[in-house]
């Protein structure tokens, strides 16, 4: 099948060129968990926002904090400024609220173990901070959903399996089940609680259903994953069964199931994968979406509309997947597990408009559908929503969007856990900024480091060492909106093979229709510090290796972009090597002539918190650009900037004694252009690229999707 037929889901309204009077959702605002801590706590404890709900007024969210065993409130009467209102402690872990006025209902799992489980069902007040009512569910609470008209709440009781025993396989005891907690005037009749006997459905372990979402309708039937018996249920509010299905499978087409590390290669199947839906959303009184995360054997990547009475009104296939792959949020290193795993769903109308909301966890991305025609949904968007998105929570009636996000990167100096929150308005989409839609094949991209402007308005970028077995040279059209990557030039040695060992930190034009691209080296890892020559057709036909001066000190923050000026090659060193005085750092030349090689120094900024290094080297007129930037990220940030140094300056001295210092003058602060994403201020600005006309394009480096949020920002500015 043609991939431009296979993926006509996939052609995304991407509307950032559309006119003003259409209606698009846009981030607008974030919040990160740990504000919510008091003052005096440890706020570099782990902390989370994964299950999400809003009061009925649309001006206080919840959601659960697991690790911090606690309810966390936000205050969004200004949605673009969301404050803190703290914690409120739990005697457990939370694993999902669902609110109705101003109570919040919190399923509490307190089990001593998986043969052991326990928990409750935690009524709060949010307005008082005080838990009024508690009604023990027998079992580990999973999912909390609440009827639309407020009688009754029910909660999926998974009873979570030990995935060490058994070779992770369900079969284990003691069974799960539906709770149906009548409610009156908000308080819940714990005495009338409704056990719903769910054993027996399904042909996967029909002994060990663990439910895992529920939701409800409008006449007051829910509805109930089994996601590991890859099974489905619809229940009567008096717990009658009405009837059971399984969710089937899905022939997928044009993915990569490899376990290899560093490509990205869609060309493979899988035969009927087992959907085996997490989340589940009513739509009507007679249709719901299912998010096909899969877990023990399935996991199709994709999402699904049923009829309640079993029949599929529409499949995804692929084409989420692929739009996903299209704007670089495929997360490779899951591959050969469940891809980009659709793992929760939300619905809402807006404006008269019903949509789906489909959350992929590993590509920390939703994807908006219309689904005015539930036979033929139409991608309209995919938005930016965080690292891992656990829930979502639309509120209609203020034209909001709601995302919790539920990765916690302390450990490894990252970002926080984070809550973010979507505008829907007139307006053109201010994401993606850069996308392989369109383009004749499925291009898959990512880790976009060094850049270079060409003629007619395209940009050349490569890729850095994330995909080490598939280094790309890709071309960037700046003329459309977004800017579209049109083609993926592979880089290969002499026999054809990819060229493997190389760490591309940046690209410049040879002035006669290739390449040179310089490589970031890390002895340890056998990869060379070393300038290529790239022909037009993508081969390697000339190495160049550090000289001895520059070896002898090397180390493994090395080469970080490269440009070409009057027959010299100059390179940016991110940061100091053995020989240079702290807080300098060398430019690099190499005479292409001659063959020689000098430098000078670059005094960059030192910072109070990390490292502060260079990320690209662009000669453009009488001036060398070069960007500078610290690895802190979120609030921690201070350094994201473009500087320049006259080129008369620029006279490289002998290797190995004393060098020149330049000068240098800020040309523009990218932290005001960061922080007007959205989001959180990220870390790597890598990418740089200037037009003969004085437009600069700038771009960051997502490192993959490996704990990033995926997103790649690619913007511009005049000098």
């Amino acid at each position: 099948m043609p991939f431009r037929t296979l993926c006509l889901t996939s052609a995304l309204a991407l509307a950032a060129g559309a006119a003003s009077a259409d209606m698009t959702f846009n981030r607008i605002a974030s919040f990160a968990t740990p504000m919510n801590m008091a003052d005096g706590e440890d706020t570099a404890r782990e902390t989370s926002a994964e299950i999400i709900a809003a009061t009925e007024d649309g001006m206080t969210l919840v959601y659960t904090d697991s690790p911090l065993g606690v309810l966390g409130r936000i205050d969004i009467s200004d949605p673009s400024n969301p404050q803190p209102l703290g914690n409120l402690p739990l005697d457990g872990e939370p694993t999902s609220v669902a609110v109705k006025g101003t109570a919040a209902f919190v399923g509490v799992n307190t089990s001593e173990s998986y043969t052991d489980p326990s928990g409750h069902l935690a009524v709060f007040g949010l307005q008082t901070g005080v838990q009024a009512y508690d009604c023990d569910l027998g079992g580990q609470p999973d999912s909390v959903a609440m009827a639309k008209d407020g009688s009754f709440v029910t909660v999926a009781i998974e009873n979570e399996r030990d995935e060490d025993l058994g070779d992770g396989r369900t079969g284990q005891m003691p069974a799960g089940y539906v709770v149906i907690v009548p409610v009156d005037g908000g308080t819940p009749d714990c005495e009338g609680l409704i056990k719903v006997d769910l054993t027996g459905l399904a042909e996967v372990s029909p002994e060990d259903p663990e439910p895992e979402f529920v939701d409800v309708n409008e006449a007051g039937e829910i509805v109930v994953t089994l996601q590991e018996n890859n099974h489905l249920a619809v229940i009567a509010s008096d717990g009658t069964v009405l009837n059971h299905f399984s969710a089937g499978a899905v022939d997928l087409e044009g993915i990569d199931t490899r376990d290899e590390r560093g490509a990205l290669i869609f060309t493979d199947s899988q035969p009927a994968r087992k959907r085996e839906p997490d989340a589940v959303k009513w739509i009507d009184a007679d249709h719901f979406a299912t998010a096909n995360e899969g877990d023990m054997d399935g996991g199709s990547r994709g999402w699904t509309i049923f009829n309640k009475d079993g029949t599929v009104v529409y499949e995804s296939g692929a084409s989420f997947e692929h739009a996903l792959v299209q704007i670089g949020h495929y997360p490779d290193k899951r591959s050969d597990a469940k891809g980009v795993e659709p793992e929760s769903i939300e619905f809402a109308e807006f404006d008269g408009t019903p949509f789906v909301f489909v959350g992929s966890e590993r590509g920390s991305a939703v994807g908006v559908y219309d689904v005015t025609d539930l036979s033929a949904p139409v991608l309209k968007q995919i938005l930016p929503s965080g690292i891992g998105p656990e829930g979502y929570v639309a509120i209609p009636a203020r034209n909001l969007l709601v995302s919790a996000n539920e990765t916690d990167l302390i450990e490894d100096g990252g970002v926080r856990a984070h809550v973010m929150l979507f505008d829907y308005a007139e307006g053109a989409a201010q994401y993606p900024q850069l996308t392989s839609e369109g383009a004749d094949e499925l291009i898959g991209w990512g880790a976009i480091s060094g850049m270079v402007a060409g003629e007619n308005g395209l940009v050349y970028a490569v890729n850095d060492s994330f995909y080490g077995y598939q280094p790309t040279i890709f071309t960037i059209d700046t003329t459309q909106t977004p800017a579209r990557i049109t083609n993926a030039l592979r880089i290969t040695r002499a026999n054809g093979d990819a060229a493997q060992k190389l760490d591309l930190e940046g690209i410049t034009l040879d002035g006669e229709g290739g390449f040179w691209v310089a490589s970031e080296g890390r002895t340890d890892r056998v990869i060379p510090h070393a300038l290529y020559h790239v022909t037009a057709e993508g081969e390697i036909d000339e190495e160049i290796g550090l000289p001895a001066e520059l070896m002898a000190v090397e180390t493994r923050f090395g080469f970080e972009g490269i440009t070409l000026k009057d027959g010299t090659l100059w390179v940016a060193v991110q940061r100091e090597w053995g020989d240079d005085p702290k807080g300098r750092v060398k430019l690099v030349s190499y005479d292409l002539e001659s063959g020689e090689w000098g430098a000078v120094h670059y005094k960059k900024a030192e910072p109070e918190t990390g490292w502060v290094g260079l990320s690209e080297i662009v000669a453009h007129g009488d001036w060398f650009y070069v960007v500078e930037r610290d690895n802190q990220i979120g609030a921690a940030a201070v350094t994201k900037k473009v500087t320049r140094i006259p080129a008369s300056e620029m006279v490289p001295a002998p290797l190995g004694g004393d060098l020149p210092v330049v000068s240098k003058e800020e040309v523009r602060d990218l932290i005001p252009d960061l922080k007007a994403q959205g989001g959180y201020v990220v870390d790597k600005v890598e990418g740089l690229a200037i037009f003969e006309d004085g437009t600069v394009w700038v771009s960051t480096d997502n490192d993959g999707v490996d704990d990033s949020s995926g997103e790649t920002f690619f913007w511009s500015f005049t000098l």
